[in-house]
């Protein structure tokens, strides 16, 4: 119970800092609603050519994992200014778990994110998307484990740099391959043999193939199971990296 409660204050300032400016939730909800009412028209005329038959069941998992991905890696920059305020020292010196003092940011981050899976997935059926409520359940899920992971990993480096002008740039190159590779906005199947190959390398890929599945209520399907794996494993690894670097001693 010490564990919760100590998860609990620490959500409940970070929870109380978000509603103050809400600005960074309403931004990163933007980009993928304008893919969504942008870029899924182009793809109706082309969807038989994917496999799919429902231009919004294949785009908005993509935009899901997407929203996931991207905006929990910035939340880590919040992070940055309260450690160059001292809240963070302030937090270490106290006998509160380290865990629960991600946990608790973790939880902040989560929450934000279901908040605009719902309001992502409510646009989906707005324009025509067709999806059953497990799979929408399941699919979900699994883009919480993964906004999760990247949330966990972002605070582990922002702690690592402490440089809003070192992590922005590391962030940016490593948001180019996961976009391009995992499949978010087109399949990779429709890429030449070495571009196919070179996404097998992609856990993301995987994590949106997974979605889709979910979506499309294709339970049975391999990319459903490696999806789940993929994401759980990201998870599990983000969260040991997060907490290792709340316990150092230079944190």
């Amino acid at each position: 119970m010490t564990f919760v409660r100590e998860s609990w204050i620490v959500f409940r300032r970070q929870l109380r800092m978000n509603l103050r400016n809400p600005a960074w939730v309403i931004i990163g909800m933007l980009q993928p609603v304008l893919y969504l009412l942008l870029f899924g028209p182009l793809l109706e005329p082309l969807i038989s050519q994917f496999g799919a038959t429902n231009a919004y069941t294949f785009f908005v998992p993509g935009m899901l994992v997407q929203l996931g991905i991207f905006g929990a890696f910035f939340a880590g920059f919040s992070l940055i200014g309260e450690w160059r305020e001292g809240v963070i020292e302030a937090e270490r010196v106290t006998p509160a778990s380290r865990t629960a003092l991600l946990v608790g940011r973790l939880v902040r981050d989560e929450l934000q994110l279901l908040v605009q899976a719902l309001i992502l997935v409510g646009l989906g059926y707005l324009l025509g998307m067709r999806a059953s409520v497990p799979g929408l359940v399941l699919g979900t899920a699994l883009t919480l484990l993964v906004g999760g992971a990247c949330a966990a990993a972002s605070n582990a480096l922002a702690l690592t740099t402490k440089s809003e002008d070192v992590m922005a740039p590391v962030i940016n190159m490593v948001m180019m391959p996961v976009l391009l590779l995992s499949g978010i906005l087109l399949p990779m199947t429709i890429g030449p043999k070495w571009l196919q190959t070179a996404s097998d390398f992609m856990p993301f890929r995987h994590v949106v193939d997974g979605v889709r599945s979910s979506f499309a209520g294709d339970f049975a399907a391999n990319g459903l199971l490696w999806g789940g794996i993929w994401a759980l494993v990201m998870f599990a690894l983000a969260i040991w990296w997060g907490t290792a670097t709340f316990r150092r001693e230079n944190a």
